[in-house]
């Protein structure tokens, strides 16, 4: 299968993982600089497309894990489930979106799951994807600093099974999968979204 030429460069990733020893809630950032052209991010600073990124996330996962992990949509929730839609790893409240000129930010609130602890259901912690304007380096140029927390999420695995084997396998499986997620995006293929909340928007 042909892929998507890279049109924007990719780099200075971070990983900065943390927690609140009171309350055993995790806080996982990965972030990376990407840098493309001043006419292309022009086109792309929409909420349209701010959705569309948002969209591209969940495709990522589903693709990383051959289709084992996909995303389950409703009105309401955002589930990502294992196999089949019984078996929900995480629920999520329906994305909340803010933009202006600089910023543009999607979260989803954990609601509950099978990898969230009782302490952290409800909309306790959230997952988000943060995109900020930086500097441009040249005139013709563009630059965004983007971010993938996780804040406040209470592990079942740590609370079941202890910290050390949260931290050996599903804390690392996120970092795999949100550094990849942002490595991905230097091919700026956004995927559609599913819901549409801003396609009349982007229509006008």
């Amino acid at each position: 299968m042909r892929r998507t030429p890279k049109l924007a460069q990719v780099s200075a990733l971070v990983d900065r993982t943390t927690e609140d020893r009171a309350s055993g809630a995790m806080r996982s950032v990965q972030a990376a600089d990407v840098t493309l052209g001043r006419e292309e991010l022009e086109r792309l600073w929409t909420p349209v497309h701010l959705e569309r990124l948002a969209r591209t996330y969940w495709r990522f996962i589903t693709r990383v894990t051959l289709g084992l992990v996909r995303v389950v949509y409703s009105e309401s929730e955002r589930s990502v489930v294992l196999l089949e839609p019984h078996l929900k790893l995480l629920t999520f409240d329906a994305p909340e979106y803010e933009m202006d000129a600089e910023r543009g930010v999607v979260r989803w609130r954990i609601k509950r799951g099978l990898l969230v602890a009782r302490s952290g259901h409800d909309g306790l912690g959230h997952l988000q994807i943060d995109v900020r304007r930086l500097p441009a380096p040249t005139l013709d140029s563009a630059r965004l600093h983007v971010e993938v927390e996780v804040a406040n999420f209470h592990p079942a695995i740590a609370t079941g099974l202890g910290k050390r084997v949260y931290n050996a396998t599903q804390a690392k499986i996120h970092v795999f999968v949100a550094n990849g997620f942002l490595r991905s995006l230097a091919r700026l293929d956004l995927a559609q979204s599913r819901v549409r909340q801003f396609a009349q928007t982007d229509e006008r």
